[in-house]
């Protein structure tokens, strides 16, 4: 009996040490826990089970009822909310190998190639991204695993295929025709009602946000341009199709046609937007839809139309135009006052080196608190999780990063992160 006894309180000793929570906190010597005010000086952030616990004043060393504390010593560094990409493409790389790759590679190599590259996204700060465009059971196996634990990556907000017209931008193309037949997405539509049917089909199987392709694209193997490609009607239908299923949009949109009637049909952003013109921004305004700017993009394919020779004539050509005049066009619809979320469309730059599209929106006059609140606060809300991420208040997600510098003084920090910690865990520490 005496045993039994002592067996019992063995095991309840151990469960209770289990269950005690372990408790972390940041000391902060510059804390900016609300992009848009001014950063805090030596705070403290306690955060337990994956959220944030308290932000106070002071570098504190325990916490009410906390049994077990690390102190996480960031006292030299700027502590910020983790950074947001709301358009990236995990499953590879623009490059001259790609069409091998793509007649080489399994679903399986996809699946391996994008934990490589979520991965490196998150060592450069980037806690949450929306992937708008990929195959979609890997894509989906790829965020159902990082929820679970089982991978390394950021927290992801997948689409799947895109929604788009035969012959479209999302659309495959520039191959042998059987091989067009057999990989043409089955969210490929033809008139609303069709284009109903295939927004459903995509949420179906697991899309988190449908992305449509109402204008041509850069990247699209064929001379079609950059254009308005979905008509208004199909338009319309998805969105009103997506939101009843409580999904949001993102409409990709190089030209102000199809720019304006995406936003007439309330898509919720425009990716892109190369060519917005005055309606545009006035559309932007009434709607609150945001820009999405992927600066990063046209700045890789203008260097490598120029410097390599891997691209199609019909590709080069879009690139230089399209990629050339894609600040100048930023730069009018922010001094607008059109809400800009950070978006990079990495995919067509090297992954892992997001927060160049910083830099390249200061070079736009983008001021860096303008900038930094574009990649948490902003972006936080176009996915509809501001209760959970874009700032560092109680209750919320840990997503933290800090740099050894202030980017509010030097863009370019965002360039070279130094610590990442995502829902509590830190994942990276130099």
């Amino acid at each position: 009996m005496a045993s039994r006894k002592l067996l019992t309180l063995v095991i309840a000793s151990a469960l209770s040490t289990s269950a005690i929570a372990k408790t972390t906190i940041i000391h902060a010597g510059q804390l900016l826990a609300n992009p848009g005010k001014a950063p805090l000086n030596n705070y403290s952030v306690i955060i337990e089970e994956g959220k944030i616990k308290a932000v106070e004043k002071g570098f504190v060393k325990t916490h009410q009822g906390a049994e077990q504390v690390e102190i996480v010593d960031l006292s030299s560094s700027f502590v910020m909310p983790g950074l947001m990409d709301m358009h990236v493409h995990l499953q590879g790389e623009l490059g001259p190998k790609n069409d091998s790759q793509s007649l080489r590679w399994s679903g399986s190599d996809k699946l391996m190639k994008s934990i490589d590259n979520a991965q490196k996204t998150l060592m450069a700060g980037f806690t949450t991204v929306r992937d708008l465009g990929s195959s979609p059971e890997q894509s989906f196996a790829l965020r159902d695993g990082i929820n679970r634990g089982w991978v390394q990556g950021p927290r992801i907000i997948a689409a799947g295929s895109s929604v788009a017209v035969t012959g479209g931008h999302g659309d495959v193309d520039g191959m042998n025709p059987d091989i067009l037949k057999m990989r043409t997405p089955e969210t490929i539509c033809d008139g609303p009602y069709d284009c109903r049917r295939a927004t459903r089909h995509a949420i179906k199987y697991g899309a988190d946000v449908i992305k449509i392709t109402s204008t041509g694209g850069v990247l699209s193997d064929t001379n079609t341009g950059t254009g308005q490609q979905m008509n208004d009607d199909e338009l319309k239908e998805v969105v009103e199709t997506a939101h009843s299923l409580g999904r949001k949009v993102a409409s990709h949109a190089h030209a102000a046609g199809g720019i304006n009637a995406a936003l007439r049909a309330g898509v919720d952003s425009i990716e892109h937007g190369s060519y917005a013109d005055e309606e545009s921004i006035k559309l932007f305004k009434k709607s609150g839809a945001y820009l999405v700017p992927t600066l990063m993009a046209g700045d890789t394919v203008v260097g490598l139309a120029k410097h390599t020779d891997f691209m199609s004539p019909a590709i080069r050509a879009k690139a230089i135009r399209v990629g050339g005049d894609m600040i100048a066009n930023f730069k009018r619809a922010h001094k607008a006052g059109v809400k800009i979320a950070y978006g990079t469309d990495s995919g067509v730059s090297k992954h892992g080196t997001n927060g160049k599209e910083a830099w390249l929106m200061y070079q736009a006059e983008m001021t860096p608190m303008d900038i930094l609140k574009s990649a948490t606060v902003h972006t936080a809300d176009l996915i509809g999780m501001s209760s959970q991420l874009g700032t560092i208040e109680e209750g919320k997600l840990a997503d933290i990063i800090a740099t050894h510098g202030s980017p509010l003084k030097d863009i370019k920090e965002l360039m070279d992160v130094d610590f990442v910690m995502k829902s509590g865990a830190v994942v990276k520490s130099k």
